[in-house]
């Protein structure tokens, strides 16, 4: 993601104009290092709720926090057992695709505000349908700033640089709202707030995107897996050209996954501990 090319980058293995750029020596020029980087991007809709059904309702009442905690701690049961997103699914943003390309997430919740301190709930009941945007043309990269390995490094995503993530995100926020004017769901809906009813041409959409829109955070691909001679490590995970060096986070993955990236990055190091250790007895 963002440590391992950075790492790689200061030790002297990534693009050789960028290291030469901070007098740091190259070991090794290799272009990918920081390249290739992907993540989710997501747009949220946010609606009031007729009903005092969500975790907004008990986020806002002392009392109700109080017994919430009660109930986790002594039985662990009742709301915190939650994340608070009650349902999910998969569409296609456009009914030609062979595969789903948007992530729905529905949650019992929705914020006024969102910042470094936490989220704050809307002063009334509400739940928020999420579409999160799976399979992303956008690339961006990793990149130093400084030698100093305490620096921060450069991270650009070029979230909605082409016409097609624009399009799925749109297609997604319809389809989400379709589902609100749905039988079973329209006694609970008193109002969209975000981004607003009022929205209805794909020009609009794309301003509430730009608007509202962030990162899912699960970045990939600096560090990218592969079989050709460009590519940072060998399907072993191993780093190409450097003896016992290897990259072993979501880094490597080449393609962000259609889905969470939690499983697989489980899986990434369970492999890779398999692979170390048939190469230490093989040695």
């Amino acid at each position: 993601m963002f440590t391992a090319p950075q790492l790689l980058q200061l030790s002297g293995l990534g693009p050789a104009e960028m290291l030469q750029q901070y007098g740091i020596s190259v070991v090794r020029d290799m272009a990918a290092v920081g390249a290739d980087l992907q993540d989710h991007f997501y747009v949220r809709l946010a609606f009031r709720c007729t009903k005092p059904v969500t975790l907004n309702d008990i986020a806002n009442s002392p009392v109700k926090k109080l017994l919430a905690g009660m109930q986790y701690v002594f039985f662990q049961k009742g709301p915190l057992t939650s994340n608070g997103i009650c349902a999910g699914g998969f569409a296609r943003s456009d009914p030609r695709l062979e595969r789903p390309d948007i992530q729905l997430n529905f949650s019992v919740w929705s914020f006024a505000d969102r910042n470094r301190t936490g989220a704050v709930p809307h002063p009334f009941p509400g739940f928020t349908i999420s579409a999160v945007h799976l399979r992303p043309e956008a690339r961006g990269m990793v990149r130093l700033k400084s030698p100093d390995p305490l620096a921060a490094p450069s991270i650009r995503f070029n979230f909605l640089k082409t016409r097609y993530d624009i399009d799925a995100l749109t297609g997604g926020m319809r389809l989400a709202r379709q589902i609100t004017r749905q039988p079973a769901l329209v006694p609970y809906v008193a109002e969209e707030l975000v981004p607003g009813a009022v929205i209805e041409s794909d020009a609009e959409f794309e301003a509430a995107i730009r608007r509202y829109g962030i990162s899912n955070l699960h970045p990939v691909g600096t560090c990218r897996m592969g079989a050709d001679e460009p590519a940072v490590c060998d399907p072993r995970l191993r780093v190409n050209g450097i003896r016992g060096l290897r990259v072993v986070d979501a880094s490597i993955m080449p393609s962000v996954p259609a889905g969470n990236t939690n499983a697989p990055s489980i899986m990434i190091g369970e492999k890779a501990s398999d692979m170390i250790l048939e190469d230490a007895l093989a040695a």
